[in-house]
């Protein structure tokens, strides 16, 4: 009798076992990866603007350092600069945050401007960033 009761509870855990070992099923595992899909894109909405903002305004730094350099370049050389020009004294590439390089312009003799041509990639668009245009954003009065 005393082995007919271990042999019932040796059972009983082996059932309790196998169940417990089921895994997961196939729906479990689509909810799951919805509600991840669902978190990533709310983080993804709430990530991007900011890092257009960033684009923006680190796009408007580099502006600044290599409207700098080209005055300091017109001053050593009396004429507008190119961007070969200033790559020596400039630290890294003249590009701006979306791997355009950016153009300068002297409109006077003692007046350089620095244009980058914004997200597209196209000069003459409304996404174009020159000094203005950078003012107005670090200002807050221009969307990015």
């Amino acid at each position: 009798m005393k082995r007919a009761g271990w042999v019932a509870r040796i059972r009983a855990l082996l059932a309790a076992g196998r169940d417990a070992e089921r895994g997961m099923t196939l729906i479990e595992i689509m909810v799951v990866v919805v509600i991840m899909a669902l978190i990533a894109t709310g983080v993804a909405l709430a990530v991007m603007p900011q890092l257009r903002k960033a684009q923006v305004k680190t796009s408007c730094v580099r502006i600044h350092d290599i409207m700098n350099a080209a005055e300091l370049y017109m001053m050593e050389n009396i004429e507008c600069p190119s961007m070969d020009d200033l790559k020596p004294t400039l630290k890294g590439d003249p590009e701006d945050s979306w791997n355009n390089e950016m153009k300068v312009e002297c409109p006077s003799d003692d007046e350089v401007i620095v244009i980058s041509a914004g997200r597209d990639g196209n000069f003459g668009t409304d996404d174009d960033l020159s000094p203005d245009a950078c003012r107005a954003v670090m200002k807050g009065e221009k969307k990015e």
